[in-house]
């Protein structure tokens, strides 16, 4: 059966003509006028102006709401805040300077991102190697 297929796709010529049409990049028909209405791209699709006022920016998180019935929720002081808050965007340790502490003494949370550091570089390394050969 696949001799067959063969035998088919063998029969078949393809003219240098054929080929440059499959090749060439077309546009849409319209010549770039974006009708009333129509999907395509055009100068409706710039971004539009806020229709938030800016006493409403201020105290809203603009978007934050998931539900369908849901509101955005109000911004809160930083006393109401939690602690978990303040520390999201401490950055965690490299590998290059965790392998410059003693293992030994490292808290419990950075031996744990040394080890998974460290077993994707060599896994890397691996990788690279098997790649060369």
């Amino acid at each position: 059966m696949a001799m067959n297929h063969i035998r088919s796709l063998r029969s078949i010529i393809i003219t240098k003509e054929a080929v440059g049409v499959v090749g060439r990049r077309t546009f849409a028909a319209g010549g770039g006028k974006a009708k009333k209405g129509s999907k395509g791209c055009g100068a409706s699709d710039a971004p539009k102006a806020s229709t938030f006022s800016e006493e409403v920016k201020s105290t809203t998180v603009v978007g934050a709401n998931i539900l369908k019935d849901g509101i955005d929720p109000k911004v809160l002081p930083h006393s109401e805040c939690p602690d978990w808050l303040w520390h999201l965007p401490d950055k965690h340790p490299a590998l290059s300077e965790l392998r410059r502490k003693n293992i030994e003494t490292l808290p419990y949370e950075d031996l744990k991102r040394f080890v998974q550091l460290d077993n994707r570089a060599r896994i890397k390394e691996n990788n690279s190697l098997g790649a060369n050969n």
